[in-house]
């Protein structure tokens, strides 16, 4: 089962955070070197930092949602770097930003290809969205599981709606566990 858990990966973690003011979009990103900002495709600036790689979106309201870093601290760290250039620029922007994780992706393998039909009426259709000819994937959700799990014929899987990187590991044990209980493991 260790073994497992080593083939578990964070792909992108994603928060959010607030400076709570008002901001005016069109000048921030004029002020704010590398932004980019289209209102016409999307009501936010984008910033991003290279070291960690990770692109912060600021919204008017002053809500700003962190995305692609690659581990929560990663994503604190970008975050920080955020308010540092905010600050640089004179807005009241508080010394440590409170970020909540909202969503961890993290990918898997179980080292063995699955048949997702057998899958599908194994682990139940109450709990399973599984429409091939549309995405490839076995959408699973289980109770009492706090994350969503996509598996595939391959063996890999990818787990999101996470906070933790435990949800992950729980959620893999887990699958493994129900695979195995089923017999569907090859």
């Amino acid at each position: 089962m260790g073994d497992l858990l080593h083939t578990l990966s964070t792909e992108n973690v994603v928060g959010s955070t607030s400076i709570d003011q008002e901001l005016d979009l069109e000048s921030l990103a004029d002020d704010l070197d590398g932004a980019s900002f289209e209102p016409d495709q999307f009501p936010g600036v984008i910033t991003r930092t290279t070291d960690p790689k990770a692109a912060s979106l600021i919204f008017r309201s002053g809500k700003i949602v962190c995305t692609g870093a690659s581990s929560v601290e990663d994503l604190t760290t970008a975050v920080g770097l955020t308010f540092d250039k905010l600050r640089r620029l004179g807005l009241d922007v508080p010394e440590e930003p409170d970020v909540t994780v909202q969503n961890i992706v993290t990918s898997g393998d179980l080292g063995t290809s699955l048949n997702l039909n057998a899958i599908a009426i194994g682990f139940g259709l109450e709990a399973v969205e599984y429409e091939p000819e549309q995405f490839p994937g076995l959408v699973y959700r289980a109770d009492e599981l706090d994350v969503v799990v996509l598996l595939f014929g391959s063996g890999k899987l990818v787990i999101t709606g996470g906070t933790q990187a435990s949800d992950a590991e729980d959620a893999i044990t887990a699958v493994h566990a129900r695979l195995d209980d089923l017999g569907l493991l090859e």
